[in-house]
């Protein structure tokens, strides 16, 4: 009986004090899609994927999708409970995630959703931080309207 006893005590104190994983994951090509635009992961180096204290994942396809999904309820749902990490594609070493408050952000790459906006380890010439390149973003410095042009999607509204 103290054995049942211990046992159960065990599991449960095991379970409790669950740890969550804010590591980068693996992207799914197969499922993963952007939680703003809904569009599939197609490009590691411009991916961002932000996890909760829960160890849920939101995916997004370009910095600039994160960026607008920041601004919404949702969003503010998601980080509720604490601690988000968010990681960020290295634009420069495919493969690699990088501390999306850490990294640099170039400007001028095609991105997914054409933003612009690439991040990098390193600083350059002409790179910003997390908070810059969002109030860029906020301000209307992407590429976005000849990419939304160039893929002719003008006036298509919603999640664009």
């Amino acid at each position: 009986m103290k054995k049942l006893f211990f046992t159960l005590v065990t599991l449960i104190l095991f379970s409790c004090s669950h740890e969550t994983d804010y590591g980068p994951r693996k992207i799914n090509y197969d499922r993963d899609v952007c939680t703003q635009c809904l569009m599939g992961i197609a490009d590691q180096q411009y991916a961002v994927q932000a996890i909760n204290n829960n160890g849920e994942v939101l995916w997004f396809d370009d910095i600039g999708c994160l960026n607008k999904y920041m601004k919404g309820e949702k969003w503010k749902k998601f980080t509720e409970g604490g601690k988000v990490q968010i990681w960020v594609g290295d634009a420069g070493h495919k493969g690699k995630w990088l501390d999306a408050e850490k990294a640099y952000y170039r400007y001028g790459d095609h991105t997914p959703m054409g933003y612009g906006y690439g991040a990098v380890e390193n600083p350059g010439d002409s790179t910003y931080t997390f908070q810059q390149a969002r109030q860029r973003i906020d301000e209307g410095k992407t590429m976005r309207e000849g990419f939304l042009k160039e893929n002719k999607m003008m006036g298509k509204g919603g999640n664009e």
